[in-house]
């Protein structure tokens, strides 16, 4: 399977509500990817990708087809020598590698895009095996462990953070 990084477009618009309105693609997001995922949500998303300045939130396009997106983050203030990576992929596309060739893409874009980056950390949730998996193969390394730290859907979850340094 090929796998490419290209920016979000407006003609991605379908696909990606289709791919992200699922309940298991928002399980384990922040609430900021709302569930269910709008064509309205969809729009906020990929203006917001565009105006993105060098453009770091990214399409994953596998065999010609948006199958999730991966975006690398800059932190500000005391953390502005750390960026976080966030991503998900649509459900069909689980368990077939792509996530960490992806992964394994966006580092060297995104320590390239920000000189200033020595860091690049993701969170995961606990019980959040696959996204573990794939940060350990993409060459991350786990950093802390925090328990009870996230909340979603009125669930509290344990909160794993791995990093890759330049």
């Amino acid at each position: 399977m090929t796998i490419q990084l290209r920016p979000w477009n407006l003609n991605d618009l379908d696909r990606l509500v289709t791919l992200a309105n699922h309940p298991d693609v928002a399980r384990f997001m922040s609430d900021l990817f709302p569930h269910p995922y709008t064509r309205e949500a969809g729009e906020k998303f990929i203006h917001w990708t565009i105006q993105n300045c060098p453009s770091t939130i990214m399409a994953i396009i596998a065999d010609d087809q948006v199958a999730g997106s991966i975006g690398i983050h800059p932190q500000t203030d005391i953390l502005r020598t750390n960026a976080e990576i966030g991503y998900w992929l649509g459900k069909d596309y689980w368990g077939m590698g792509i996530m960490s060739e992806a992964v394994r893409m966006m580092v060297p874009a995104g320590f390239e895009a920000y000189p200033q980056i020595q860091r690049i950390f993701g969170r995961v949730f606990g019980g959040n095996a696959a996204s573990e998996r794939v940060l350990e193969k993409a060459g991350f390394v786990q950093e802390g462990f925090f328990r009870d730290t996230l909340c979603k859907a009125g669930r509290h979850y344990d909160e794993l953070i791995y990093a890759i340094r330049r």
